[in-house]
């Protein structure tokens, strides 16, 4: 499978024709030396394109990155400081790199948001929240009802303790609504819907008090732990359906 072929199979998936409107470049971002012929043998996985991710993977014997935040986000920019290194570190490697974001953010069953609403096991899932017109979250009810700290503890497993619960709500919680990164602002679309608990990466301190005075129950997982999810069930997917070796590039920020 070259890497054209190999951007194929992934868009036939993720679609990125249906997310027009995403500001970032979603596909190939920066190809090898041969993309219509060169056999692709081992792919990474990591949630950011920088510096040290391409380090690694190209130590690894990578032929591609796969992402979800890519380099490129709707702008010219010049290729000097921090984005040199980024991007010559492909360059020199012969490495790849493709990019998925709104895509992976939204995909069923593949993307960030719904692989974390079946981690939870919520049912009835519906989608959930928009941004620039394209919906991208899930919302959904739990099996039973819990608390809003045992519904964290299941979401972050043992060893991993959330940014932030604000327990502003129902001391018992059903309904939830999942938008993975940074969708703070999307707490007044859970409100409006009715749910009992909102879960995002990121929550910024300009909405905390709504949040309190509309008493919504939010869980801030982390912005790069919510978006583990979609890379991680994508590497699962191309490792069984096409049988190229996989692995994925761990590079925390705590953020």
């Amino acid at each position: 499978m070259t890497l054209i072929e190999f951007d194929n199979y992934i868009n036939s998936f993720l679609r990125k024709e249906d997310y027009a409107k995403d500001i970032s470049l979603n596909g190939i971002q920066i190809q090898n030396s041969a993309p219509d012929s060169k056999q692709i043998k081992k792919v990474a996985f990591a949630v950011d394109a920088c510096e040290a991710t391409a380090r690694r993977a190209a130590e690894q014997g990578a032929d591609v990155l796969f992402v979800h935040h890519g380099l490129f986000w709707g702008a010219c920019q010049t290729i000097t400081g921090s984005f040199y290194k980024r991007i010559s570190t492909f360059i020199k490697n012969d490495l790849a790199l493709i990019g998925y974001h709104i895509p992976l953010d939204a995909n069923n069953p593949y993307g960030n948001n719904f692989g974390l609403a079946a981690k939870l096991g919520l049912l009835n899932c519906e989608q959930f929240g928009s941004w620039r017109g394209m919906i991208l979250g899930v919302k959904g009810e739990l099996s039973a009802e819990c608390t809003v700290q045992e519904l964290a503890a299941k979401l972050m497993g043992p060893e991993k303790t959330p940014r932030a619960v604000l327990e502003f709500g129902k001391s018992k919680i059903k309904t939830v609504g999942i938008i993975s990164g940074g969708a703070s602002e999307d707490v007044a679309d859970a409100v409006e819907e009715g749910l009992d608990c909102y879960i995002t990466g990121e929550f910024e301190h300009q909405h905390f008090h709504l949040a309190k005075e509309m008493n919504i129950n939010v869980i801030a997982a982390g912005h790069y732990e919510t978006e583990t999810v979609g890379v991680s069930l994508v590497m699962e997917k191309v490792q069984a359906e096409t049988g190229i070796e996989c692995f994925f590039i761990d590079e925390p920020t705590g953020l």
